[in-house]
């Protein structure tokens, strides 16, 4: 699992079927927690299948791999899903 932050939103004009209704988000990879607060990242840009809702800015948990099709019982095209929206990261410092 990866950090990464909502950047924008991406839009298919034709998708597997078990894409439809789809929210595909554009997010980009923390690299390191110490650029956690700064924006934009400049980390690796990923699109990723919305299962919470986030919106622009949200700091988001990211599965990637086989991972991110697994709350699924269909098969799903999915390389990232956003599974959790982070509200505050504690590092403890």
């Amino acid at each position: 699992m990866k950090l990464a932050r909502t950047i924008g939103t991406m839009t298919l004009s034709k998708a597997h079927p078990g894409m439809h209704q789809a929210k595909l988000r554009l997010v980009e990879v923390v690299e390191s927690i110490d650029q956690i607060d700064v924006e934009p990242l400049g980390g690796e840009t990923i699109v990723a299948w919305d299962l919470c809702g986030s919106g622009i800015g949200d700091l988001v948990a990211l599965a990637e791999g086989p991972e991110a099709a697994q709350p699924f019982s269909d098969v799903k095209p999915l390389d990232a899903s956003i599974v959790a929206l982070l509200d505050e990261v504690d590092l403890g410092r």
